[in-house]
């Protein structure tokens, strides 16, 4: 899951980011409407958190330019705009859902989750392939009913191939969606933890690689 958070107070915007990557996520950050905008360009996210009041490019304003594009991507309005009105202001303009500040951030991580699920084209709830289940709600894995210890890196990789399966993805595709943009596209990162993935699902090995086309989980022959 890609996330933006989109916020100008850099302390909260720091903890955000720091927090939402220790669930998995891969997460940007831009500190006001112009940055964001210039991301939503260029990279392919799950959902935005959105501060209302940005610098730049209001956030009311980005909020309509999000919703008004085609790779529709789902919008959590985060703001100290707490009245009922506020709350049916952000609506109306297309967010999907609306969290008052201050929150609780365990609250926030399940929202986010839940509009990931929401996105449209979004796969089901528990990832199934080769007697793999990984439930991403409940953060759980397990391989023919045997339950699985991975790390968050792990998990958000094996999440990644089973959302992608049966098709590839290069490395620089899962650097995209597992790591963040500052990800070094030279790095082995990708290689490490996938021969440790391969290690922890045990035999026979599901996960395969082809040489300039990437990984790939497979049924078992």
């Amino acid at each position: 899951m890609r996330v933006l958070v989109v916020e100008d107070a850099l302390s909260l915007a720091d903890v955000l980011v720091e927090g939402l990557r220790d669930q998995g996520m891969a997460v940007d950050v831009a500190y006001d409407g112009l940055e964001a905008a210039a991301k939503l360009d260029v990279n392919a996210y799950d959902v935005v958190v959105l501060d209302r009041d940005l610098p730049g490019i209001h956030g009311d304003d980005l909020c309509r330019m999000i919703v008004a594009r085609d790779d529709r991507v789902m919008v959590l309005m985060l703001t100290a705009a707490d009245a009922p009105g506020d709350r049916v202001a952000g609506l109306v303009m297309g967010a999907d859902d609306y969290l008052a500040k201050p929150f609780h951030f365990p609250e926030l991580v399940l929202r986010v989750r839940a509009l990931a699920r929401r996105r449209p084209g979004a796969r089901a709830r528990v990832l199934r392939a080769a007697g793999i289940e990984l439930d991403p709600l409940r953060r759980t894995v397990t391989r023919d009913g045997r339950q699985l210890d991975l790390s968050v890196k792990e998990f958000a990789l094996l999440e990644a191939l089973l959302d992608a399966s049966p098709a590839f993805l290069s490395a620089e595709e899962l650097l995209e969606r597992v790591w963040d943009e500052h990800a070094d596209p030279f790095t082995n990162t990708v290689a490490v933890t996938i021969g440790r993935l391969r290690r922890k699902l045990g035999e026979p090995q599901v996960v395969t690689t082809t040489p300039g086309v990437g990984y790939r989980v497979v049924e078992r022959p």
